[in-house]
C-alpha cells in the first residue's frame, strides 16, 4: 500500500476520480448502450420518482434534511462537469434528487395563511372565479381577502364561498369587490385514511378557507380593469349561451372558455358515464384541434398566395400563428393546469415545426412533462396530468410501432378510420385505470362512445369554433355557432344514450397507494426500453393487478366528526342514517365501489337503531354502539357500562361525574368529537383471528405536513 504522501495531488480531482471510476464502472454498463436513442425520456420518469417521493414523506423535511439535498445537488454540479453526465444511473439520481427539490421549493412558495378557526362574520373580497359546487349551487372565489377582526397576517390568500338563498341582487363576474356575512372554517382534511386530501390541493391553490353565505352577497366596487381576460371569458360564455340556449349552449361555452357554470348535473353524469367527459374538459384534445385548425387554415391560405408559398417559409408562419392561437385559448379558458398543460404539449410539437424536427415523438411529450413537472410539480399526484400524459405516451408510442403495418395502398380514408379506431382505443385503455383509481369507475361502452362523438369534435365542432372567433369582430360570430350547434347535440344524445345503458359503467373500489405507480412504472419501461428487457415491465403491471384486486376495504368508517359510521356487511357498507353528511357518505361509497346511494345504504341490514339514536353492532369481538341526538353525554355513560367502544359525534363531557370522560374510559373506550379532532376520520378492520380490531387514522395516514399542519395545531388548542 502506497503512503499518503505518494499519491499525486491531481489524483483527487473531480476529473481524475471520474475518469478513474468510469474506467471500472462503464464496461459493467454496457447495457444502457442500446437505450441510448431513449434515455432523454427517462429524466420525466426520475424526476417524477422524486416529486412523488417528497408527497409521500410522514412529515415536512427539517432543515438539516435540506442542507443535505442542497450539498447533494451542489456536488452534482462538479460530478457531472467532470463527465459523469454520461452515466445514465447518476443522471437519474440526480434528476431524483432535483425533482424532490422541486416539490419542497413548490410547497415553499405556495405557503399562505390558512384559517384556524371557525369563523362567521363580514368577508370582503374580489371576484377571481365562479363555478358551481356539488350541491349546484354558484361559488366564489375571492381574492384580497378581508375578515372582520382578523390581521392581514393570518388572513387568507383566497377564500371559497358557495351562494345559498336568494341572490337574485348580485350578478356576479370577475374582477367585482363583493362583502357578505359568511361561515367560514379551514378546508377538511380526508374523509378517510387514505381517501382525497382536499386539504393538500387547496395548500397549492392558496386557499386558506371554505365556506357558505345564506345572506345576500352585496357589490362593494365594479369590475376593476386589473382582470379583463376574465371579463372578457365571462362576456363570451355569456353571449354563448345567450345565442344557443340549453344544454347545447352551456357545452358550447364550456369548450370555448371553460365556463361550465351552464351545464346540469345530469348531462355531466351522463358525459362521465360514456367516457366522453374529455371533450368538455379544455385539454390535449381541445387545444390540439384548435391548433391544428389555425395551422392548416393559415398554411392553406398563405399556400394559395404563390408570392409567399414559394419564397417564405409558410410552414413556420403557420406554425406562429397557431401558438399564438393557443396562447389566446389558454388565456380566455382561465389559464387552469389542464389547459396549461396542453398549451405546454402543442408550444413542444410547434416549436419542433420551426425547429425543422419531428413534432411527434416520445421526446417531444418527455419535453413537455419536464416543463410541467418543473413549473407545477403538485400536479404529478392529480387525474389530470396522469390522464393526459398516459394518453399521449400511449398514441405516440402505438402510432410508432403500427407504422409499416398498414398495406401501402390503403386509401386515406381507410387510413382515417384505423386511426380513428386505434386512437380512440389505445387513449381509452391508457387511461382507464388511471380514471378508475381516481373516480371508481370504469366506462364498458366509452369506446363506442368515443368513436361516435369524437370525428365531429375534430371534424365539426372545432373548426367552427375557429370560424366563429374569426366572424365575431364582424358581429357574425353566431354563424360558427350554428354550425357547431348540430354536432353538440348529437355528442350529448350519444352521452345521454350510451351513458344510460345497463353496465355501461361499472364501479371498482380504491385501489392501495402503490397501485397506479406500480402501473405507470411497468407501462412506461414497457415502452421506453429498448430489447427484450422490456419484458420485465409486466412484473409492476402484475403486481398493481394482484394488489388492487386484493385490496380490503375497511370493515367501520367513522365520520371526521363522528356523526356518520359505515359498517361494512358481506361486502356492502351499511350506513347509520339516510341523509346528512352526504360528501362523507358518497365518497365512502365510491371508494367501496358501490352505486348506491346514501338512503339505500341507510336501509341495509346490519346495524340495530332505536328510536333514540342508538346504533348497535359488533366487530372482531367488540361491541360498539353510535349515540346521536339529545343528552348524548349521559346516554354514552349509560351504555358504556355494556360496550366496548361507544361513538359519539357531540363531546363526552356532561353535566355530572358520572360522564367525565376520563371516568367513562375506565369502562369503555370512548371516541368522541374530542378524540376526532385529533386523529380525524378512523377506519378499523377486525383482527383476522375474529379477535380485536386493527384501525388507522388520517393523521397516521396523512401525517404532519404544511398544508395539515394548522388544522392539527387549532384542534389541539381546541382540547387544551
Amino acid at each position: 500500500m502506497r503512503a499518503a504522501s505518494q499519491i499525486r495531488p491531481d489524483a483527487l480531482r473531480p476529473a481524475s476520480i471520474a475518469g478513474a471510476l468510469g474506467r471500472r464502472v462503464l464496461p459493467r454498463l454496457a447495457l444502457f448502450d442500446a437505450q441510448r436513442g431513449m434515455l432523454f425520456c427517462w429524466i420525466p420518469v426520475c424526476l417524477a420518482i422524486g416529486i412523488g417521493g417528497w408527497f409521500a414523506l410522514p412529515s415536512d423535511p427539517t432543515p438539516q434534511d435540506w442542507m443535505l439535498v442542497a450539498a447533494g445537488l451542489g456536488l452534482s454540479i462538479p460530478v457531472m462537469a467532470a463527465g459523469a453526465w454520461r452515466w445514465p444511473v447518476v443522471v437519474g439520481l440526480v434528476c431524483i434528487l432535483a425533482g424532490f427539490a422541486l416539490a419542497g421549493l413548490r410547497g415553499q412558495m405556495v405557503d399562505a395563511p390558512v384559517l384556524g378557526w371557525r369563523y362567521y362574520g363580514p368577508v370582503e373580497g374580489r371576484i377571481v372565479a365562479i363555478d358551481r359546487s356539488a350541491s349546484d349551487k354558484m361559488r366564489l372565489t375571492l381574492d384580497r381577502v378581508v375578515l372582520d377582526r382578523t390581521s392581514p397576517a393570518r388572513t387568507p390568500a383566497r377564500v371559497r364561498v358557495s351562494l345559498h338563498g336568494d341572490q337574485r341582487w348580485l350578478d356576479p363576474a370577475p374582477g367585482m369587490v363583493v362583502i357578505m356575512t359568511a361561515h367560514l372554517g379551514p378546508p377538511e382534511g380526508p374523509v378517510e385514511p387514505g381517501g382525497f386530501d382536499f386539504q393538500r390541493m387547496a395548500w397549492f391553490d392558496r386557499l386558506g378557507a371554505v365556506g357558505y353565505t345564506r345572506t345576500p352577497a352585496l357589490l362593494l366596487e365594479g369590475s376593476d380593469a386589473a382582470l379583463p381576460i376574465a371579463r372578457l371569458r365571462r362576456h363570451i360564455s355569456r353571449s354563448v349561451q345567450q345565442i344557443l340556449p340549453g344544454e347545447t349552449g352551456a357545452f358550447a361555452a364550456a369548450i370555448l372558455t371553460g365556463d361550465r357554470s351552464g351545464m346540469q348535473d345530469d348531462t355531466l353524469a351522463a358525459l362521465r358515464a360514456a367516457n366522453t367527459a374529455h371533450l368538455l374538459a379544455i385539454s390535449g384534445l381541445h387545444m390540439g384541434l384548435l391548433t391544428g385548425c389555425v395551422f392548416v387554415a393559415l398554411r392553406t391560405g398563405m399556400a394559395a398566395i404563390p408570392a409567399l408559398a414559394l419564397r417564405h417559409p409558410i410552414r413556420k408562419w403557420a406554425a406562429l400563428g397557431a401558438l399564438a392561437a393557443g396562447a389566446f385559448y389558454l388565456a380566455l379558458s382561465g389559464g387552469n393546469v389542464a389547459t396549461q398543460r396542453a398549451f405546454v404539449m402543442a408550444a413542444v410539437m410547434l416549436g419542433a415545426i420551426l425547429l425543422d424536427r419531428r413534432a411527434l415523438t416520445l421526446r417531444a411529450v418527455a419535453v413537455a412533462a419536464i416543463i410541467v413537472l418543473v413549473l407545477r410539480p403538485e400536479e404529478l399526484t392529480g387525474p389530470g396530468f396522469q390522464m393526459s400524459f398516459a394518453a399521449t405516451v400511449a398514441l405516440v408510442a402505438a402510432f410508432r410501432g403500427l407504422r409499416g403495418w398498414l398495406p401501402p395502398g390503403l386509401p386515406r380514408w381507410g387510413r382515417a378510420v384505423i386511426g380513428l379506431v386505434v386512437s380512440s382505443a389505445v387513449a381509452g385503455a391508457a387511461t382507464a385505470p388511471i380514471a378508475a383509481a381516481h373516480f371508481n369507475q370504469l366506462s364498458q361502452l366509452g369506446l363506442a362512445a368515443n368513436l361516435a362523438s369524437v370525428p365531429l369534435m375534430g371534424a365539426v365542432v372545432m373548426p367552427a369554433a375557429v370560424l366563429a372567433a374569426c366572424l365575431t369582430p364582424l358581429g357574425l360570430g353566431w354563424i360558427g355557432l350554428a354550425i357547431m350547434a348540430p354536432a353538440i347535440d348529437w355528442i350529448l344524445w350519444i352521452a345521454h344514450t350510451i351513458g344510460g345503458m345497463d353496465g355501461a359503467l361499472r364501479m371498482v373500489p380504491s385501489p392501495g397507494p402503490w397501485v397506479l405507480p406500480l402501473v405507470a412504472l411497468g407501462a412506461l419501461w414497457w415502452i421506453l426500453w429498448q430489447g427484450r428487457g422490456r419484458w420485465a415491465g409486466l412484473l409492476p403491471l402484475a403486481l398493481a393487478a394482484s394488489l388492487w384486486g386484493g385490496v380490503e376495504r375497511p370493515d367501520l368508517l367513522i365520520s371526521p366528526d363522528g356523526a356518520l359510521i359505515g359498517l361494512d356487511v358481506g361486502g356492502q357498507r351499511a350506513l347509520n342514517k339516510p341523509k346528512g353528511q352526504g360528501f362523507v357518505a358518497s365518497n365512502w361509497l365510491e371508494n367501496d365501489g358501490d352505486r348506491v346511494d346514501q338512503a339505500q345504504a341507510a336501509e341495509r341490514p346490519g346495524l340495530a337503531r332505536d328510536a333514540d339514536g342508538l346504533t348497535t353492532f359488533s366487530l372482531g369481538g367488540q361491541r360498539i354502539a353510535h349515540i346521536a341526538g339529545r343528552n348524548a353525554a349521559e346516554r354514552a355513560a349509560a351504555a358504556c357500562g355494556r360496550m366496548d367502544i361507544v361513538i359519539m359525534s357531540g363531546t363526552a363531557d356532561g353535566p355530572d361525574d358520572t360522564s367525565k370522560p376520563h371516568e367513562l374510559t375506565a369502562r369503555c373506550e370512548i371516541i368522541d368529537a374530542t378524540t376526532l379532532r385529533r386523529t380525524g376520520a378512523i377506519a378499523m378492520w377486525a383482527a383476522a383471528e375474529g379477535d380485536g380490531l386493527h384501525r388507522l387514522t388520517v393523521r397516521d395516514a396523512s401525517g404532519r405536513r404544511a398544508w395539515n399542519a394548522t388544522a392539527w395545531r387549532s384542534r389541539a388548542s381546541r382540547d387544551q
